[in-house]
């Protein structure tokens, strides 16, 4: 698993070489496509494809169909925002990792039943961000975490510093990189 898993949201597909290009640039070799936007899975497949050397995931996945065609299209990994049954028997059953959103004792211990180690913590800002974080790894020594939404540059050496942090989620890696780009 990379450190860093750019949220990335591509809403034409032109944009899409602009930015893989510009995370390669910045030696981030990972993007975390979301289903957000019409263009998803075809920028996955398309992204899957012509960066064979990046690991291209897809994000925002909430139900098992978004989660069939996000593999079908080539997505070597699985995030949500929330926990998915459906979608954490689909991935457990084909050996892809899934990250799924989970930020109570509650919703890590499904993703526990499945043998989910790592979750997405989303939105870390909103869910007491490291404090929190520290607070359930007491009673879940096993659970590695992704903090995502609210970490950015002021606060991510604080992040990476607990062993707990899997990596970091976010949409400021896009943009810093795609600043850098300009330059």
């Amino acid at each position: 698993m990379q450190k860093f898993i750019p949220v990335v949201v591509i809403k034409e597909m032109s944009e899409t070489d602009k930015i893989l290009t510009a995370l390669k640039k910045s030696n981030i070799m990972c993007a975390e496509i979301t289903f957000r936007t019409a263009c998803a899975a075809e920028a996955i497949e398309y992204a899957s494809k012509n960066y064979p050397d990046m690991e291209i995931g897809a994000g925002t996945v909430i139900n098992a169909e978004q989660c069939e065609a996000a593999l079908a299209a080539g997505a070597t990994f699985i995030v949500s925002p929330g926990f998915s049954p459906s979608v954490a028997k689909i991935c457990v059953d084909r050996n892809i990792p899934y990250y799924p959103g989970c930020v109570t004792p509650t919703e890590i211990m499904a993703a526990l039943e499945y043998g989910i180690t790592t979750v997405k913590f989303f939105p870390a800002n909103v869910y007491g961000g490291l404090k929190a974080l520290k607070a359930l790894s007491a009673p879940f020594p096993q659970v590695k975490f992704i903090p995502t939404g609210g970490v950015d540059r002021s606060n991510i050496d604080e992040f990476l510093a607990f062993d707990k942090v899997a990596a970091i989620g976010g949409s400021f890696f896009v943009k810093e990189a795609l600043e850098k780009l300009a330059e």
